[in-house]
This record gives structure tokens, C-alpha cells and sequence, in this order.
């Protein structure tokens, strides 16, 4: 049996400086600082590394030497497709993307629904929480690798800096919206109140177990301007039009006597529009709703919601991340949310009624 070929050796950037007879600066010059040669003397060396088959500068070698990897970690316990299918999130990265490009960082999503591994393995100089479960493994992970740290919608870490919003004052301006319209038997489809993905009615014991931030808020709220009313809680596992839909079906035949409908997404309130049309129901004259974000195809659809700038969000998230890279403490920031009556709401069937 032949004995195996050794493996080939790399390339490097001395071999291109001794075909081309310069020094290794200046073919490290033709890739990190063009400008420093003239146009001729780069394009020789980026041929004779071609040549060569000389690929570039390693690029983890080059961010250990410098300390920096130039990406920022955006962690969330969710499964990757939700940062594509969700378009508040979408809209929110695109943002925050926009604020720290200019500083030439990158982003590197950490979608991380089964544990903590890719936080503790991740090649990055700061991390955002976007979303996770409060008191998850995966929250920890990222505040014992002391990185600088964003936290978004989650409760305040004293090593992390905080942007969020007003979630409990737009839920109270909804539920207060139907409870001043005359309805006294509203229904809530919730996002997750845990990361095991349950989909049914909310028992007290898992309301009072609540896990994630977002989610305690919006019910505080939804709770405190609906006082009088009767709240009927039903779990949704994602946060898609399809488990709207399915959430809306089997809440209003369980419950025919709901009137309006609090979602807690304005994805889950498309869908609950199409449990309504499903079910025969008129909106708003036989159910009224309101959803929560103010997602720009809300407004084609005449859709009431809570308004909360996810753009001006994603600004904060990577202005107060390109602070921390550069030694300073930025302040925490609480933005404000505000509710946008349209079509979707309308007085209760029994107040129409004169009773």
C-alpha cells in the first residue's frame, strides 16, 4: 500500500514576496492598504498570488491580532427562521444593522432554542440579547462571557446596558380602548410565555410563571386597562399567522360570547382576522381587535394596534453597542408606544344593541 502524500503546504505571504522579490508589508499593503501601493505594484501582487494560489490574509489570525472580531452576536432562543419570518424582527436587525455598519461591524445570528452552546463558542466582540427567556441558561451564558451586552425587552442586568419599551402602557391603551367601547368579554392570544412552545388556554399557575418579559408586560397591561372585563388567555407557540388563525378558532368557539380580541403581535392579529372571516364573523361590527407593533402592512389591512418604533429601536440597540465597544456606559433607554385606531374596532354588539 503507497504511503500517503503529506498534505500541501499553505501558501503564505512570504512566498508571494519572494516570487515578486518585495517585502511581506507590501503584499500585506495590496489587501489591508491599497493605497499605499500604486495601482501596477498591487495588481502584480494580487496576480502572482493568484499564481501562487496564495488565498489572503487569515482572517482569524488578523482579528486575534487586533483583538476584534468585528462581529456582533444577536442572541435569541427562537428557531433562525423567525428572524426571517417575523417582520418586526426583520425590521428591527435591518436597523440595527444600519447604526453600526458604519464602524464596520457585522452581525452574526445566535439563534439558540435547545441551549447555550453557540454563545459560549461564538468568535464576537459584544452580543445582543434579543429575545430569551428570563433566568435562561442562555441569558446567563451571555453575561458570564462579559462581552459588552445589549439587552432588548429584558428585565435590566447591572452589567448590560438596556433598550426597551413602554410594552404595559400600550397594552393598558388597548384593552382600555375596548373596555371604553363597551366590550366585557375580550379575548388575548399571547405570544409565548415560556421557551417550550405550549399552545392552549393560560392556567393561573403558568401565568404566574411567566418567562418572558415582552409577554408579562403586555398582559400587566392588557390586565390594568380592561379592569371590570372578563380576560379570556389562550398561549400561542409561534408567532405566525397560522397559529394566530388556530388560536382565534379555537378561543372564539370555546368562548362565543367574546366580542373583541387583544393580540399581542400584529402577526397573530392577521391571522385572527382570518379565523373571523373563517368563522362568519363581521369585524367589527360581530368582533372587534387590536393587535401590537404597527407592522406596515397593518395599515393595508385597517388594522387598530399599539405603535412601538422598531426602527428607532434597532438605532439604539446599535448605537448604545457601538458605546460600549468604545469604553463608554450608555444610558438605558425606555421608548414609548402609542395606540393607532382604525377599522378593526368598533362598539361591543350589546351596547350597538341598546343594552
Amino acid at each position: 500500500m503507497p504511503a500517503a502524500k503529506p498534505p500541501a503546504r499553505r501558501v503564505t505571504l512570504r512566498d508571494v514576496a519572494a516570487r515578486l522579490g518585495v517585502s511581506p508589508a507590501t503584499v500585506s499593503n495590496a489587501y489591508n492598504r491599497p493605497d499605499q501601493l500604486s495601482p501596477e505594484l498591487r495588481k502584480r501582487v494580487l496576480s502572482a498570488a493568484r499564481d501562487l494560489g496564495y488565498r489572503g490574509p487569515d482572517p482569524l489570525a488578523r482579528s486575534l491580532r487586533r483583538g476584534r472580531t468585528g462581529v456582533i452576536g444577536v442572541v435569541y432562543d427562537a428557531p433562525l427562521a423567525y428572524a426571517f419570518a417575523d417582520p418586526a424582527a426583520a425590521l428591527f436587525l435591518g436597523s440595527v444593522t444600519q447604526a453600526i455598519q458604519q464602524a464596520g461591524l457585522n452581525l452574526l445570528l445566535l439563534a439558540s432554542p435547545d441551549g447555550a452552546q453557540p454563545v459560549h463558542t461564538a468568535s464576537v466582540d459584544g452580543f445582543i440579547v434579543y429575545c430569551a427567556a428570563e433566568g435562561h441558561e442562555l441569558l446567563r451564558a451571555v453575561l458570564e462571557r462579559g462581552l459588552p451586552t445589549v439587552l432588548v425587552d429584558q428585565t435590566p442586568q447591572p452589567q448590560a446596558a438596556q433598550v426597551g419599551i413602554d410594552d404595559a402602557g400600550g397594552a393598558a391603551a388597548a384593552a382600555r380602548c375596548l373596555r371604553e367601547l363597551g366590550h366585557r368579554q375580550i379575548g388575548v392570544l399571547c405570544l409565548e410565555l415560556a421557551p417550550d412552545r405550549h399552545t392552549g388556554p393560560v392556567t393561573p399557575r403558568r401565568e404566574a410563571a411567566i418567562a418572558y418579559r415582552t409577554t408579562a408586560e403586555r398582559l400587566r397591561g392588557y390586565r390594568e386597562g380592561a379592569a371590570g372585563a372578563a380576560l379570556h388567555l389562550f398561549e400561542t407557540g409561534q408567532n405566525t399567522p397560522e397559529e394566530g388563525e388556530a388560536a382565534a378558532l379555537d378561543l372564539l368557539r370555546q368562548h362565543p360570547e367574546i366580542t373583541a380580541l387583544l393580540c399581542m403581535s400584529d402577526v397573530l392579529a392577521h391571522g385572527a382576522l382570518r379565523a373571523a372571516q373563517r368563522l362568519g364573523l363581521r369585524v367589527p361590527h360581530d368582533l372587534s381587535l387590536i393587535g401590537f407593533d404597527d407592522l406596515p402592512s397593518s395599515a393595508a389591512l385597517n388594522l387598530s394596534t399599539v405603535w412601538q418604533p422598531t426602527a428607532d429601536k434597532g438605532r439604539y440597540v446599535g448605537e448604545a453597542v457601538l458605546a460600549l465597544l468604545s469604553g463608554e456606559t450608555p444610558p438605558d433607554v425606555s421608548l414609548p408606544t402609542r395606540l393607532v385606531v382604525r377599522g378593526t374596532t368598533a362598539e361591543s354588539r350589546e351596547r350597538s344593541a341598546g343594552g
